[in-house]
């Protein structure tokens, strides 16, 4: 039986961890036919330990989405394992501590900055990046959590994910011409890295114990990664500038 991402080569991103999204998306995305190839910074040697725990070997190429020459020696490194992409998965999201955590009123620009560029702006650059391999169209499928509201002890990770869906729909207004669908999926909270380092996130976990329509479980990163799967197949082929919420129904909640 075949896989609905069959004969399809994806470009995923933020493979850090067994528990990361990103992970779980690229082993969804072998089991459903795809040839998957990872970027990792700033330890690409960490990546590839955990890449031997998916279905299938993948290659790992050092990227540093701030990086203008790693951006620009992206499209040949990918052409030459691949030949060519359909999809694109940016899980990659990073402040400094000072912006997290309850500092919101505190935190200086330069570490707004930084959050701004490796959350937000990046997913321009990467997108831009793999353009020219997408010759035949393709998906960019990125994470967010969702920026509608603020959260506890989110701070500037908070508008840097609203610059981030922003971000998304502009790509997917300039980049439609060349059928290339830009979308994301917002997870609740999981047991990640990225969650990991946010002072105090249990207390922001706590919200999906209370309110959640569908039980949700942090240890589970693996229906996000269905989600980034599904957006990157071909049933989803008019679908763009979208968020696609993965979060037990916590969005639908009032009070």
């Amino acid at each position: 039986m075949s896989g609905i991402l069959d004969g399809k080569r994806i470009l995923i991103t933020g493979v850090l961890m067994e528990s990361s999204i990103a992970f779980h998306a690229a082993k969804v995305a072998q089991e459903q036919g795809a040839e998957v190839i990872l970027t990792a910074f700033p330890r690409p040697t960490l990546t590839e330990r955990i890449a031997r725990k998916l279905p299938k070997p993948a290659k790992v190429i050092e990227l540093d989405v701030t990086n203008d020459e790693h951006l620009a020696r992206l499209e040949g490194l990918v052409r030459d394992e691949l030949g060519s992409l359909d999809g694109v998965v940016h899980s990659i999201g990073f402040a400094p501590q000072d912006a997290l955590g309850g500092n919101f009123l505190n935190t200086p620009f330069e570490s707004v900055s930084t959050a701004m560029h490796v959350s937000a702006f990046s997913l321009k650059s990467l997108t831009m990046a793999c353009l020219p391999l997408m010759q035949n169209g393709g998906s960019v499928v990125g994470l967010t959590f969702d920026a509608q509201f603020a959260w506890p002890q989110y701070d500037w990770m908070g508008p840097a994910k609203a610059a981030l869906e922003a971000t998304s729909r502009y790509l997917a207004r300039d980049l439609g011409k060349q059928n290339v669908r830009c979308n994301l999926i917002s997870a609740g909270p999981l047991g990640s890295m990225a969650a990991k380092s946010i002072p105090g996130f249990t207390d922001l976990a706590k919200v999906w114990d209370e309110r959640s329509p569908l039980e949700w479980d942090m240890a589970d990163p693996e229906p996000a990664g269905r989600g980034v799967v599904a957006l990157l197949s071909d049933f989803f082929p008019k679908t763009t500038g979208e968020i696609v919420h993965v979060d037990g129904g916590v969005h639908i909640m009032g009070a």
